[in-house]
């Protein structure tokens, strides 16, 4: 259940007692009540699509080496031209998973989706594994190996590739494909092997869509993000990989270094829609710096100095 959350005073409440928070995703609905029971704090809820796209736009155009590619091992970054962004689209993973055509500034359609997604991949791989959280299950695949329960080609065709069509004697031909004529119970299994047959799955099938979604509308540029990556390597290869393929090379993944927190961004970008006057801007910023001022209707954010991928910054907008 997603809850993505940045907090403030409403500049039209009577007293400094009335707290808001803004929240996007289901959990804004879901825990609204608890919030307010618990520490008297109402949920401003917001548009979870439109926080999504509105913080990956932001990135995209304010965030020095935001995207890049990882193939086959390869992170490389991708130069992004704010004035050439559009159209793209954005696959957004989390319990399920969202594809967002995105032609603008607000300016976004959900073309497609599917439940096969991070909910999938947890909720599967704790009945099989019995892995206690999701961060144990994706600990887990590294160190799994999925041919062992995956069905190839080349399992098929005699240990040889299917030339004739494209297909290496490595090429998964059945998820869990193997299951069917091993004389195996799941105690038998490897809980590694499980974890890391059930995380190329989801993501192949996750890259194949995607790709579709692309060939649909014509878009060579595709966004991954949400939860679910965590910037996991695996993870990351096999999406490029299925993109990769299904496209002959000529569409490309490409994943986002705050690829986590688009609706939490989105939510804070959301203040440009509200009243200003009377907010200050408390920033807090960790390993390199990042400027915030608000000027009549909007906030202005800017980096200062290049990243090294691994900063996170945090910031809080108080009513006064």
């Amino acid at each position: 259940m997603k809850l993505h959350l940045g907090g403030f005073h409403d500049c039209t409440a009577p007293s400094s007692d009335k707290i808001f928070i803004k929240a996007t995703g289901g959990g804004a609905y879901k825990f609204a009540d608890l919030f307010k029971e618990k520490l008297s704090v109402s949920l401003d809820k917001e548009d979870e699509m439109e926080c999504l796209v509105t913080g990956a736009n932001f990135l995209l155009k304010a965030v020095h080496q935001e995207a890049f590619t990882y193939l086959d091992g390869q992170k490389e970054f991708a130069q992004i031209d704010p004035n050439d962004l559009y159209p793209y689209l954005l696959v957004n993973i989390g319990s399920g998973v969202s594809m967002i055509k995105v032609d603008g500034d607000g300016k976004f359609e959900r073309v497609s989706g599917t439940s096969l997604g991070g909910g999938t991949f947890w909720g599967l791989g704790r009945l099989l594994t019995k892995c206690k959280n999701f961060d144990e299950l994706l600990e887990l695949s590294h160190q799994g190996n999925n041919r062992v329960i995956d069905m190839l080609v080349g399992d098929i065709y005699g240990g040889t590739d299917y030339a004739k069509i494209g297909l290496s004697a490595t090429t998964i031909a059945s998820s869990f494909g193997k299951a069917i004529s091993d004389n195996k119970e799941l105690v038998d299994y490897k809980p590694e092997d499980i974890s890391r047959s059930l995380l190329r799955m989801i993501s192949n099938n996750i890259g194949q869509i995607s790709y579709l979604n692309a060939l649909r509308f014509g878009l060579k540029r595709i966004f991954f993000a949400g939860f679910f990556i965590r910037g996991h390597a695996y993870t990351m290869d096999t999406i490029s990989v299925a993109v990769n393929f299904w496209s002959k090379g000529e569409a490309e993944a490409m994943f986002l270094r705050h690829e986590g927190f688009l609706g939490a961004l989105g939510a804070f970008m959301s203040y440009e829609k509200q009243c200003l006057d009377g907010l200050t801007v408390n920033k807090i910023p960790q390993r390199f710096p990042i400027s915030v001022s608000s000027a009549g209707n909007k906030i202005y954010c800017s980096m200062n100095g290049k990243s090294n991928g691994n900063e996170s910054i945090e910031c809080t907008v108080y009513g006064t």
